[in-house]
């Protein structure tokens, strides 16, 4: 059994190939051509928190696993990782647990190459500026999924704690200078969106964070928060205004997501609004943005398959590199 650390992980499998595998994820997924139940969710409500469980198996790709995340909001003044995770890599021929990984980076990776993906498909070939809402853990994979995709001038930062987006900014800008990018605050979601050519909102709000009214025409968004019935950060107007709105998966996302769930429980529109799956893009059986003014959506929950196909590349790569830690139990 290999133990693979964030680190490790981080060497042998850059933000350009995650983006590339989760294409391959979400085509083999939509093609049904992978096991992947909706996740178990169990509330441990004495402390507001949430333990998921999300399997999944890929034949082609040889990638069986399992992921424990949990989401405990109260871990921040202990210190410790609000969303702590483990990814469990097995052998599909035998079930044997070939490796145990970091599943809080392979999260946060993975999450951000969907988004990179969805913004390579997506978003017009010339874009410039970029804009991303929420500063936490997933904020830096995001903003380099973002960056790998398309090569911004400038990014706005929006966050709902002000000291947070500042320091994200800061941080983030001294990486990002040396490729030219500007990375600035914003003072709110209207003002980070507004003329901006690839959105990104990744946060926990039971509210949108940006009207509908602030997208230009030919933008591109990609909506990551919003995993549960109770959570809309982007507004039903945008999709009403969208020409095309994709999803990783049509039964996880009406089953699991408020900015979907919310406003058709209200009639504002039907499932119909949904275009296809990323998937069915990718293999050619939907059809993408068609010109420039198009605002082409792009709405995920995250399926256990970008798990086990992100941990499959990341184990040969890990092994075919000689990194990371054997041992027994």
């Amino acid at each position: 059994m290999r133990l693979i650390t964030k680190e490790e992980m981080r060497r042998v499998f850059s933000m350009n190939e995650a983006i590339e595998a989760m294409k391959q994820a979400f085509r083999l997924f939509s093609e049904g051509r992978s096991v992947v139940p909706l996740r178990t969710n169990i509330d441990v409500g004495k402390y507001e928190g949430q333990a998921l469980f999300m399997p999944a198996y890929v034949e082609e790709t040889q990638s069986l696993g399992l992921k424990i995340v949990s989401v405990f909001p109260g871990n921040a003044k202990l210190g410790k990782p609000v969303v702590p995770a483990t990814m469990v890599h097995m052998d599909s021929r035998t079930g044997e647990v070939l490796a145990i990984m970091d599943g809080t980076y392979l999260t946060q990776v993975r999450t951000g190459a969907a988004a990179g993906a969805a913004t390579d498909l997506l978003a017009r070939k010339d874009a410039t500026v970029g804009a991303l809402i929420g500063a936490g853990g997933q904020s830096s994979a995001q903003l380099e999924a973002m960056l790998t995709a398309r090569k911004l001038k400038e990014v706005r930062i929006f966050d709902a704690d002000e000291t947070r987006a500042k320091e994200t900014a800061k941080t983030q800008g001294e990486i990002w200078e040396k490729a030219g990018v500007r990375i600035v605050t914003s003072k709110s979601g209207e003002e980070a969106v507004d003329g901006a050519d690839v959105i990104t909102t990744v946060t926990t709000a039971k509210n949108p964070v940006f009207p509908a009214e602030a997208v230009k025409k030919g933008a591109h968004v990609n909506g990551i928060g919003s995993y549960r019935p109770d959570m809309q950060e982007m507004p039903p107007g945008l999709f009403l205004k969208a020409q095309k709105v994709f999803v990783e998966s049509r039964e996880a996302v009406l089953a699991e997501s408020g900015d979907l769930i919310n406003p058709i429980g209200k009639g504002l529109f039907t499932e119909k609004i949904i275009t296809g799956e990323l998937g069915e893009l990718i293999a050619g059986k939907v059809v993408g943005r068609e010109n420039d003014g198009d605002i082409t959506v792009f709405k995920t929950v995250g399926i256990g398959v970008q798990d086990v196909v992100a941990a499959g590349e990341i184990f040969r790569k890990a092994v075919e590199k000689g990194v990371g830690t054997e041992f027994d139990l």
